[in-house]
Parts: C-alpha cells; structure tokens; sequence
C-alpha cells in the first residue's frame, strides 16, 4: 500500500514543507542547558547564600552554560552552512560546468566571480561545445547580477547547449536562445503578477541579456554573432586588439532579431593565437579613485615573454581585477580563453611526411632489413 501525503496547496501547486529539524535539534541542548540552569537557582542552596564563595560558584556556573550555548549554537549553524555551501558547489558544477580543457584541438579555460558576497554564481554565462558544425563558443551577461540572474542564465545556457548541436547555422543558434529567454521572461511574469499579467514597469520586462556567439571550424575561420556584447580580445605575439570592431546588435530581449541575420566573418584564429572573451563587469571594474581596470594591458603582460596558455592568462586577469578592485567587484565577472594549439597544415604535412620516412628507414634498417641484406 503506496502513502501520500498531503502537503499544503499554494498558488504554483504543492510544495514540500520546509525542514525543521536542523533549527529543532539547536533548540535541544539550549533548552536543556536553560532548564539546568533554573533548577541549579532554585533548588540548589549554595545559590541561595549571599556569601562572595556561593556568588563566585553561581557566576562560574551560569558562565559554563552560557559558553556551552554559544558553542552548541555556533556548531549548528557552522554545520548547515558547510551544507548550504556543498549545495552551491553542487549547482554551479550543473549549471555553469567549467568547459574541458581542450576542445576539438583548442585549449580552453574560464572562470567567474560574482559580485555578491558568498554567492557561487552570477548573472554571467558561458560554453564551449564541439559540434560537427566547429567549436561553438557562447558568452553572455545578465541584466543584473547574483541569485536574482541565475534562473536567466539556466534558460540561455540549457537552450544553448542544445542548439549548438542541433542547428547547422549559427543565425539558428541566435534564435533559439531568444525564443528561450523569452519563454523564460513570460513565465516570470505569470508568476509575479498572476492577475493583471506583465506591466511594463516590472523588473521582467526591462531584463536583458548580451550575448556573444562564436563558431571557429576546423580551419580557424571565426564567425561570430554579437548582441550588445563586448568583443573578445585577439591576442597574436605582442598585438592585442579587438576581434573586430563592428557593430553589435541590440541585447536580446527588449526588442527581436531582425528577419536578415547572417553571421559575421571574423578572419582566422591561427594556430597560436588566442580569444578572451569577458563580460563588461572586467573593463567597468574601478578602483578607490575612480580609474576603470585595463584588460588590454593586463593581457599585454600575459602575453610578453612566454608562452600563452589559458590557465595563465586567466590567473593574471583574475589577480589584476582582485588588485584593482581591492577585492571587492561592484559586477560579475566572467572570462573565457581559448588558444588554438592546432598545427598549421604545412608543419602537419611535414610531420607526417617525417613519420613515413622515418617509418620507411626503419623498416630497411631493423632487423628484417638486416636479414634481407644478409
């Protein structure tokens, strides 16, 4: 025989009870240590005397229970936050699961910061997928940052994640992430204002999100789609400059995507050269005087004197922004790097003419070969 039980209804349906337990099992200990308390005042006699010894025993005591409450107390909570913290770690590495290190023969690496204080994720977003299509890339920004963005960037990120497999044009990709967040935003609005609808007032009808969209094919050649992002940094040897300087289109959201949306061809990403892209919460990031944080220098540093991987480009942001910001960012940040570690046609042809030959010299001079001349 199956048990249900019931659970209170609300407006979104049934909803489980809050669990009680952890604050029942704190009142415990306390309660005891309170009712040990009172009966030590009242029926103990060395309580009841005046003299300085009895004072001196009574204040030890109350002193002990009050110690042992503070410590059971602190215990508790220290507890559920570790626990509370385990279910962050839990739900970032769902949502916003770092990319692997190499993707179809490109290196990547990223990482975010959240502006609120405790908080695992913000209102930044971010993939890299291998597809048949070449390695798509999504970068994205959340009106807003923290807790409030994160239902945003789950509906972006999950339709993404489909999209850049399914859709063999990446104007496609674009579309499917808009017609994402605006199912999103609509069911927001249904539950923040159940009776009258969406007012054009609400925090949902003014959200937004910037969007980057890259596809890099198996030659290099970078495509790119923009809406109100910035555009990542190329980094070639010593130069760093924008991949382009086009203009973006407007942040999905507030208005649609025109009818005509063709991808924007961006050059190649030659082997060795590296992309970092970033929300705008790197180059708005100021200091105590005022002054705007540099990437374009920072990057300069990354990129002088040896070799660029990932890993130490995003350190060296990351350490410069906490400098800068004497770790305390006003927005979420978030960067991506990829560096493509490809080998050039050529060199690829020449290795592989190397490996036969030398194949060929070792099949004449092994053993078998030593036996034929023989």
């Amino acid at each position: 025989m199956i048990r249900i039980k019931a659970r209170a209804p609300t407006r979104q349906g049934c909803v489980r009870r809050p669990d009680r337990r952890p604050l029942r099992r704190a009142l415990v200990l306390p309660t005891l240590w309170g009712a040990m308390a009172m009966g030590y005042k009242l029926a103990c006699p060395a309580a009841e005397q005046d003299g300085m010894g009895a004072r001196i025993a009574t204040s030890a005591v109350f002193f002990a229970i009050g110690t042992g409450l503070i410590v059971h107390v602190r215990r508790t909570f220290l507890r559920e936050l570790r626990q509370a913290r385990r279910v962050a770690g839990a739900a970032q590495s769902v949502l916003l699961r770092p990319p692997p290190p190499r993707v179809d023969g490109l290196s990547v690496a990223a990482a975010q910061l959240s502006a609120d204080r405790g908080a695992a994720i913000g209102g930044d977003l971010y993939a890299a997928v291998a597809t048949e299509h070449g390695v798509r890339v999504v970068m994205g920004d959340v009106r807003g940052h923290g807790l409030s963005a994160i239902g945003t960037v789950a509906a972006v990120l999950g339709s993404f994640r489909e999209a850049a497999h399914d859709e063999p044009a990446l104007d496609q990709v674009l579309r499917r992430l808009d017609r994402a967040l605006g199912r999103h935003l609509g069911e927001r609005a249904r539950t923040e204002h159940p009776s009258s609808g969406l007012e054009p007032d609400t925090p949902v009808a003014e959200e937004f999100v910037t969007v980057l969209l890259l596809e890099i094919a198996r030659d290099g050649e970078v495509h790119a789609l923009n809406c109100g992002h910035p555009w990542p940094y190329l980094i070639s040897g010593d130069r760093i400059e924008p991949l382009t300087r086009a203009d973006p289109l407007p942040p999905l959201g507030p208005f649609p995507l025109p009818s005509d949306l063709p991808a924007l061809p961006c050059g190649r990403l030659r082997p060795g050269e590296t992309l970092v892209l970033y929300t705008d919460g790197a180059e708005d990031a100021r200091d105590a005087r005022g002054r705007f944080f540099s990437l374009p220098t920072v990057l300069a540093q990354a990129a002088g004197g040896h070799r660029v991987t990932p890993q130490t480009v995003l350190h060296q942001v990351f350490t410069a922004l906490l400098r800068h910001t004497n770790g305390t960012p006003a927005d979420d940040v978030a960067v991506l790097v990829v560096h493509n570690d490809r080998r050039p046609r050529a060199r690829a042809a020449r290795a592989d003419a190397d490996d036969r030959a030398a194949a060929l010299r070792g099949g004449a001079d092994g053993p078998a070969g030593l036996l034929r001349g023989s």
